[in-house]
């Protein structure tokens, strides 16, 4: 499988893991070290509160039967009820089981034609994606340079050295 994403890493993740019967997060762990890291899932929450502040990002829950997008700023949250409940005012809004959370991830890769992608997933016990947000786009489909700057920082400051789990 390594070898497989090392020379083409810009399919469906999930396609690749319905195929080989194996979790998205053993995929993901499959890409090659300068286009994944990992996090603790206790890192959810500050993940959560910085891309709050990031501006129109794409949030996407994928499953067997749907790829959902919703567009606009993510709200921040809080805790309440057994939820990671999003504040309103935004298209992008509802309750989140954070604490299900196991594993943070950073994508960066090349995804059907565009030249690059970039997104947070959130993964939960079972190596699925809770939800993942993708960093916005301008109007010529390339990503927001400033979002990118905040992924980074991001990335770096909850996994450390690159291709790393905190």
């Amino acid at each position: 499988m390594r070898d497989r994403l090392a020379a083409a890493p810009n399919g469906v993740l999930e396609a690749v893991a319905a195929e080989s019967n194996v979790s998205l997060l053993t995929v993901t762990e499959c890409l090659p070290d300068g286009l994944r890291a990992f996090a603790s899932g206790e890192t959810a929450e500050a993940a959560m509160l910085d891309m709050a502040e990031w501006g129109t990002v794409t949030v996407l829950v994928h499953s067997a039967d749907l790829v959902l997008e919703c567009k606009g700023p993510l709200p921040r949250g809080q805790f309440g009820r057994g939820f990671y409940n999003l504040a309103g005012g935004s298209p992008i809004g509802g309750h989140i089981r954070l604490d299900r959370c196991r594993t943070v991830g950073f994508v960066r890769r090349p995804f059907m034609g565009s030249a690059d992608s970039a997104s947070v997933v959130f993964f939960n016990g079972d190596g699925e994606a809770m939800f993942k947000v993708f960093v916005g786009r301008d109007d010529a489909r390339q990503l927001l340079p400033d979002q990118v700057e905040r992924f980074e920082a991001l990335k770096a400051r909850l996994c450390g050295a690159p291709g790393q789990t905190a």
